[in-house]
């Protein structure tokens, strides 16, 4: 058996012409030098700097407060967005919500409960709660089957999360919804 040819080292040493013209040209910046050009002020702009951009920032915050209430399209977080949030929307805000008024009956009910703790009266109002929610849930489902077949006329198929987008609307006080209704009381929109 033969042995094998020890490999030999082919590549050639640059020149130290060679190695120059690879170099980067400039010597390396010492530490010292490093840490002083990233050196930034600890305390930051000047007050009329950070004044200035503190308004900007409030009107632009501003303006996207009332575009989002006002409805348009690129405030809206990501849950508004949308032709069937759209409808849904104007759908529930054209109609009386049993919703709409659950939140004083049920602090009414909250205080009748404590008011009267050991009567009577405190049985029935929290039996009244429970009917109250009741009719709450089986409002929210008739509206659901109701919209989910004229959605689905409209648009072709529906959104996912469109049950529990129309209940967190239906719960809320008219005037305290965001974006704020766009329509009037009756006024549908076309199907």
């Amino acid at each position: 058996m033969a042995k094998a040819a020890p490999k030999t080292n082919t590549t050639v040493n640059p020149s130290e012409a060679e190695l120059l013209e690879q170099g980067k040209g400039r010597p390396t910046p010492s530490r010292r030098e490093r840490e002083a050009a990233n050196r930034r002020p600890l305390v930051g702009n000047s007050p009329a700097d950070k004044k200035a951009a503190r308004a900007r920032l409030n009107t632009e915050r501003e303006k996207a407060r009332v575009g989002m209430a006002n409805g348009e399209e690129r405030y809206l977080p990501a849950k508004d967005r949308g032709e069937q949030r759209r409808f849904v929307r104007d759908w529930i805000d054209a109609r009386w919500n049993i919703g709409e008024v659950m939140m004083p009956v049920l602090v009414l009910f909250l205080i009748v409960g404590f008011a009267a703790s050991q009567t009577v009266l405190a049985s029935y109002a929290l039996l009244l709660v429970w009917a109250f929610v009741a009719l709450f849930v089986l409002d929210c489902v008739v509206l659901w089957l109701s919209l989910r077949k004229k959605l689905t006329n409209k648009f072709g198929s529906m959104q996912r999360g469109t049950f529990l987008y129309i209940l967190t609307r239906t719960w809320q006080l008219r005037f305290l919804r965001l974006p704020k209704p766009q329509v009037g009381r009756r006024q549908y929109p076309t199907v």
